[in-house]
């Protein structure tokens, strides 16, 4: 519907421009054109009533010579058009009207023919020239009606007030034809080039200057500030109220972030803090009790490590999400032997029930990378394999692929739902239990493995079935020439 809509505007603009040099003109074509086509519509008119004798007396035949007084009239205006009128009646008189050859007008029926031509010449220039104003006074409020339209698009179409601000003031120059004008934010002087207009909101405050030579002629300077500025105003007005509620609903967002984090932050540090805290507590204090034994007193000093260890990793991730999400994880990237890389990830990984199986390509290339970022990376994706295995080994693949690198970590564990897929690389997001044991862990080592992958310029991603387990793959490709440079 819009289509067919547009499509017969476009016709009909075309009718339009094919029909527009037969229609009045808003401004008059040059007088020597005139003065030739009222000399040559004179001679056709006159050779024209010389077959016409025949059928008519000639006093009659004078209305002969009226589509050239009325074609100049209109056309050229009321000087040309009298111009007309006399020639006319001239050739009229001195070629058709007794006595033939002289310009002796012998009736007096003859000079009303004259006054008639005088006549017709004068209400039919002043016709048109009301007429040609009109359609200059049209044409004035269809381009101020283009141009409300263009500033409404520059201003709010999107853009910042201040970006759209330049391509407004060059449209308003372009109609008003202008070499020069600008719109500035605020209050703004004129001087001896610039004439500056206030451009104020409904308050009357003032919100914008607008800047244009101060040699504009008198007419554009009305047209300024009866058109151009209260046009101007309203729309500035309305794109600043804009900007200000995209600035608010901005950090309304953000707040609203930033609650969710602070929410899941304290869910975690309720839970994941306190958990070794009391375990570390309660151990601490039985070990002061007179009767706990040498083994069950090394029992309670192996778990108050067991628990700190645990309590000063889940520090470390703390520290490192808050890196990433402030941006200042900034990787020292080096040539990085990802075999050896992996190696010191696995041994990083705390003791614990299913092996993890290396295999590394024999011609597998360098990375540029962080080995340090990498490491944590793949540390907690090895973690993550591992809690999720029930005890299956765990397995990890490095091989070249074309002119990068894969890393794939998989376990044999119960899978991820597709629906849970998109959500498992948010901070603190758990997925849900399997029905047989709840998921455990804090939330955040898939969230830290892929910032500190994609920091490296690498990419993680996940392969999971449920029932089939789960693989996470890095990817990383080949180093950028300006890097390695």
């Amino acid at each position: 519907m819009a289509r067919a809509a547009a499509g017969r505007r476009r016709t009909l603009r075309a009718m339009a421009d094919r029909a527009r040099p037969l229609l009045l003109r808003t401004q008059r074509p040059s007088t020597a054109t005139g003065l030739a086509v009222a000399v040559a519509a004179v001679v056709a008119a006159t050779a024209l009533v010389y077959p016409l004798k025949t059928i008519a007396p000639e006093v009659s035949l004078g209305v002969v010579y009226l589509p050239a007084v009325l074609l100049v009239s209109a056309y050229w205006g009321l000087g040309l058009g009298l111009l007309t009128s006399l020639l006319s009646a001239a050739a009229f008189n001195f070629f058709h009207i007794p006595p033939v050859g002289h310009f002796t007008i012998a009736a007096g029926r003859n000079w009303v023919a004259l006054g008639a031509f005088f006549i017709v010449a004068a209400v039919t220039s002043t016709v048109a020239e009301l007429a040609r104003a009109r359609a200059l006074e049209a044409e004035s409020r269809r381009r101020e009606a283009d141009l409300a339209a263009n500033l409404a698009r520059s201003l709010l179409a999107g853009t910042s007030t201040s970006e759209a601000l330049g391509t407004t003031a060059r449209r308003v120059a372009e109609v008003l034809h202008l070499p020069s004008a600008a719109i500035e934010l605020g209050a703004v002087p004129g001087d001896r080039r610039r004439l500056a207009l206030a451009l104020r909101d409904p308050q009357r405050d003032q919100i914008a200057t607008l800047l244009v030579p101060s040699d504009a002629d008198h007419q554009v300077r009305e047209r300024l500030r009866t058109q151009i500025v209260p046009a101007l105003e309203a729309l500035i007005a309305v794109a600043l109220q804009r900007d200000r509620m995209q600035v608010e609903a901005v950090e309304t967002e953000a707040l609203r972030r930033s609650d969710d984090v602070k929410t899941a932050l304290l869910r975690a540090v309720s839970h994941d803090l306190r958990t070794p805290l009391t375990g570390i507590v309660a151990a601490g204090h039985a070990l002061g009790a007179h009767s706990v034994t040498d083994r069950e007193r090394d029992e309670l000093s192996a778990t108050v490590v067991t628990e700190g260890q645990r309590l000063s990793s889940l520090v470390d991730k703390l520290l490192d999400l808050s890196r990433l999400q402030a941006g200042r994880a900034e990787p020292r990237r080096q040539w990085t032997s990802l075999e050896d890389v992996l190696l010191a990830a696995r041994e990083a990984v705390a003791p614990g029930s299913g092996r993890i199986v290396l295999t590394v390509d024999p011609d597998l290339p360098a990375v540029l990378a962080d080995a340090a970022q990498l490491e944590r990376a793949f540390a907690n994706l090895l973690e993550n394999a591992r809690r999720y295995s029930s005890g299956l080994p765990v397995s990890v693949h490095a091989r070249a692929s074309g002119s990068g690198v894969v890393v794939r970590v998989a376990d044999r564990g119960p899978g991820i739902p597709a629906a849970e897929q998109p959500r498992i690389f948010e901070p603190f997001y758990r997925g849900s239990a399997d029905g047989q044991r709840p998921w455990t862990g804090s939330g955040l080592g898939l969230a830290i493995a892929k910032g500190f992958v994609e920091a490296n310029g690498a990419r993680l991603t996940v392969e999971s079935l449920p029932g089939q387990g789960t693989s996470f793959v890095v990817t990383f490709p080949e180093p950028d020439a300006e890097v390695t440079a």
